[in-house]
């Protein structure tokens, strides 16, 4: 698909939100950036120019931040009855449903995304997100306690934290902007939201809609601009929580700053998540799902199932059917309707991945598809689905997270000896295991070491079910109770009644 016939199938309203350059989102008024600064975000299927946003500073981060701590000590958002919020919260899931081919063509259009994935996936579950998060304000409630001190009336309130700054990635922009403000909204804090500069355009889009939804002013900020953005946020004396999801090496950092600072934390970082295939496996749904687990979004997903293993008996079928099925996937511009595999986000994550595939060319890695260093289309950060298989699990492409549609495979012979295999690694977001034996995938679900593991499937995910990661793969549980649980303090009341 042409630069020109993409452009021409984007609807008017998409074309209305291009038109002029992006603000930044401050105390319900969009605003100019005080220095003026702005930055040229482009199309990663074509590298061209889509329009120029505002790059917040620190003057415009003590703004927003103090915008949300007024809204906070004014009550706009948690002194109101519940049943607002609830009544808000629902209807901002109304508004992406209705918008639902919009955002999906900004979402494809700023990340790469493939259009239907991006409806399907993206804009489905953010509005699921809210609309989950919505039943929650009237049901948040301390308890009575039962002290042994006589005439004393002890009990617990459960409050907001304060002003909540949220950073979010590049993959999942819009859905990963639901992550963060529903549960924050729920439990009534305020938030000023920074997304990643290579995608900014779904959460200033969301941001409008917050306010066409009624959310007072103040409640929720949108700043976009680069990592000097998010720096001065996470330092802000007036923040209470930092909601981060990204890398491990910038989660380190949010979280040594939010340790010398004592604000509370919440970290969904990297991952090099091991799939294992176990030998009573149905093959059929097995190879299928590996397929999906680690070229779904062109692997540019923390949870992505990038090491493979598979018992050596039918380690050769497995790795000749994926490669196959990665020959013939088609690769191509995001808001093209036939493209399975898009983009890499930016020119920069293009020459990683492509980094990533030499060193393991040079480490002895096999390469059995893909990453013969051409490129599928030419103008945009394209990289072709690439599989390896390796004897070693110290390889580079075996062991580091390479966010890209890479795949490492892997043989083993015994259970006990891929579990251990399984879990040397620093990271333990996500694991998957494939059976038929459910007394084996109980067996592995206790052995693998990561937030989430999965069995006879891949990523499955829902408001209500708990996600993050242990070791160095995060902090903290976004999603369901514990999600909501992150952005409450309990306060404990003691009366005298003598």
């Amino acid at each position: 698909m042409s630069t020109q016939a993409a452009s021409n199938q984007l609807l008017e309203a998409v074309r209305r939100f291009l038109a002029e350059p992006k603000r930044l989102l401050i105390d319900g008024e969009w605003v100019e950036p005080a220095d003026g600064r702005r930055f040229d975000d482009p199309d990663p299927s074509t590298g061209e120019t889509i329009v120029a946003v505002a790059h917040a500073g620190e003057q415009d981060v003590d703004r927003a931040v103090r915008a949300a701590r007024r809204a906070f000590e004014e009550r706009r958002w948690h002194g109101p009855p519940p049943a607002q919020r609830q009544r808000i919260l629902t209807r901002i899931a109304e508004l992406i449903e209705e918008h639902a081919d919009e955002l999906a063509q900004i979402e494809s259009l700023d990340g790469g995304k493939p259009i239907a994935l991006a409806k399907r996936v993206d804009v489905r579950l953010a509005a699921e997100h809210f609309r989950y998060f919505a039943g929650w304000p009237t049901k948040i409630e301390g308890a009575t306690l039962p002290v042994s001190l006589p005439n004393m009336h002890c009990y617990t309130r459960r409050e907001p934290v304060g002003v909540c700054a949220q950073i979010i990635p590049w993959n999942f922009p819009l859905l990963m902007a639901a992550w963060k403000i529903a549960p924050a909204l729920a439990a009534g804090c305020t938030v000023v939201l920074k997304p990643a500069e290579q995608t900014p355009l779904s959460a200033l889009r969301l941001g409008e809609l917050c306010l066409e939804a009624g959310v007072p002013p103040g409640v929720v900020n949108v700043l976009t601009g680069a990592g000097d953005t998010g720096a001065a946020l996470v330092e802000h004396p007036l923040v209470a929580k930092i909601a981060f999801t990204g890398s491990t090496a910038v989660g380190r950092e949010i979280g040594a700053k939010a340790g010398r600072a004592l604000k509370r934390v919440t970290l969904e970082l990297g991952g090099k998540s091991p799939n294992v295939i176990l030998p009573d496996a149905d093959l059929e749904r097995a190879i299928k799902g590996s397929f999906q687990a680690i070229y779904y979004n062109t692997g540019q997903v923390c949870t992505a199932g990038s090491r493979l293993f598979v018992h050596k008996s039918q380690f050769d079928e497995v790795v000749a059917r994926l490669a196959e099925q990665a020959r013939a996937a088609k690769v191509g511009p995001g808001l093209d309707p036939s493209t399975q595999i898009g983009p890499l986000v930016s020119r920069e994550q293009e020459q990683r991945v492509r980094s990533y595939i030499e060193r393991g060319v040079s480490e002895g890695a096999e390469l059995v598809a893909g990453g013969d260093g051409q490129k599928p289309i030419e103008g945009g950060y394209y990289v072709a689905p690439t599989l390896f298989v390796s004897e070693r699990d110290d390889i580079t492409i075996a062991r580091e997270e390479i966010f890209g549609p890479v795949l490492v495979a892997l043989p083993y012979e015994d259970l006990e000896e891929v579990a251990r295999r399984a879990n040397a690694t620093e990271y333990g977001l996500a694991a998957g295991v494939w059976t038929r034996d459910v007394s084996k995938a109980h067996r592995m679900a206790e052995l693998l070491e990561a937030g989430d593991v999965y069995v006879n499937i891949w990523g499955p995910s829902d408001p209500a079910a708990p996600f993050g990661g242990v070791k160095a793969s995060g902090i903290g549980r976004e999603h369901g109770r514990e999600g909501l649980e992150a952005y409450l303090e309990t306060k404990t009341v003691w009366v005298n009644l003598a």
